[in-house]
């Protein structure tokens, strides 16, 4: 059977789906911010809304993926993420917005984890990351949808049209699923039958595993600060820091999602290639904290207006920031396949936690400063708040080199 047009394809476009979504409020942030009159802490809170749902139904996801598979779960949470965008598409304010966000950051909580879990399902070990790279580089293109084509064609739908749009999506992307995706692999033994609060203990022997204790901190740092500052706050600073108008900055943040998806390709396929030669399965993601950490120092030392360069800095950012799925890859090595969906929505819901509290600690930050005569932020709390992701960085990353056995 080919694996990538019945399996990885359909899984990506749930991808997609889920890169759009959290790209599209960096594009239209600025116009949420002043159609519902908020502040930086609650357009913080409102973007952290997303990525909470998403942190707590991770573990959730992960049991039912291991108990029905993908092909089930995925089809559902298609659905729940295509009614998140309606009730987005047609809030009367900032409430019913936050509600829609929270229904789509559930349905799309299960987007990577389908991927790792049926990856993990049907392909040799040394071939999951290459694997899911390439997915993650093809789902990554919705972030790229979600930016420059969505500024060009606000004009033309608006903020609510984009998001009837992504629901749309969802549903296609459903039926793909439902139709495409085998329920398991030929011979594969089902699930073991056994008591449910038994399912539901394998979670904490994840959590106390002494490799997960050693080396996700410092994966979840990377991914979040990627999806914290995609997911929102790259758009406003692009703004105020960078001085850049709503087509430049939607062209960089075009750079930062193809910057995400081609990361994802090539960090994959790095790892999957080190992986077999018998290297250190962390060795790109470690590559890619200090990567991470050169860009976000450059930001803080030497704040940049002209256009190309921010393009290329941000883009670099997220390349680095890419790699994350390499690290959950190398994790899960440690884990037997029957664990694959737990192993992978523990690392997961580490990860969206942590993005939710940098979301909203970045807009406390700003709010420290006055807003600006345009209802910007003060370009001061953008460097500290870059200073914040950076010391975090560096602290997980010294965390994972003391703890090496």
């Amino acid at each position: 059977m080919n694996v990538f047009a019945r399996i990885t394809l359909p899984l990506a476009g749930m991808n997609f789906v889920n890169q759009a979504s959290r790209s599209l409020v960096a594009t239209v942030g600025p116009l949420l911010a002043v159609e519902f009159a908020l502040s930086a802490g609650e357009l913080g809170l409102l973007a952290a809304c997303f990525f909470a749902a998403y942190a707590l139904a991770q573990l959730p996801i992960g049991l039912a993926m291991d108990l029905y598979g993908p092909r089930r779960v995925q089809t559902v949470m298609a659905l729940l993420a295509a009614l998140g965008f309606v009730i987005c598409a047609v809030a009367p304010g900032a409430a019913w917005l936050a509600v829609g966000r929270i229904i789509t950051g559930a349905g799309v909580s299960g987007a990577l984890i389908a991927l790792l879990t049926a990856h993990t399902q049907w392909l040799a070990r040394d071939r999951v990351a290459g694997a899911t790279g390439l997915a993650v580089f093809i789902g990554a293109m919705g972030g790229m949808a979600a930016t420059l084509p969505v500024q060009m064609a606000l004009p033309f739908i608006g903020w609510r049209g984009a998001f009837l749009v992504l629901a749309g999506l969802g549903c296609a992307v459903a039926a793909w699923v439902w139709l495409s995706v085998p329920g398991a692999p030929p011979g594969a033994a089902p699930p073991p039958k056994r008591r449910f609060l038994l399912e539901v203990g394998e979670i904490g022997r994840i959590f106390r595993h002494p490799v997960f204790i050693r080396l996700v901190p410092g994966i979840v740092t990377l991914s979040a600060i990627s999806f914290c500052w995609q997911g929102l706050w790259t758009g406003p600073w692009l703004r105020d820091v960078g001085g850049l108008g709503d087509t430049h900055r939607a062209t960089v943040l075009l750079a930062y999602a193809f910057g995400l998806s081609t990361g994802s390709l090539v960090m994959g396929r790095l790892a999957s290639a080190l992986q077999a030669r018998g290297r250190e399965p962390m060795l790109i993601p470690f590559i890619a904290m200090g990567g991470i950490a050169a860009m976000q120092i450059l930001l803080i030392a030497l704040p940049m207006s002209h256009p190309v360069a921010l393009a290329i800095v941000w883009c670099l950012f997220a390349f680095c920031g890419a790699a994350g799925p390499a690290g959950y890859a190398a994790v899960g090595r440690s884990f037997g396949p029957e664990l694959a969906g737990r192993v992978a929505t523990a690392i997961n819901a580490s990860m969206l936690a942590l993005v939710f509290v940098l979301q909203s600690a970045i807009g406390v930050i700003l709010d420290f400063w006055p807003r600006t005569a345009v209802g910007g932020w003060d370009t001061a709390g953008y460097g500290w708040a870059l200073a914040m992701t950076l010391m975090l960085q560096a602290a997980t990353a010294l965390w994972a080199f003391w703890r090496k056995p």
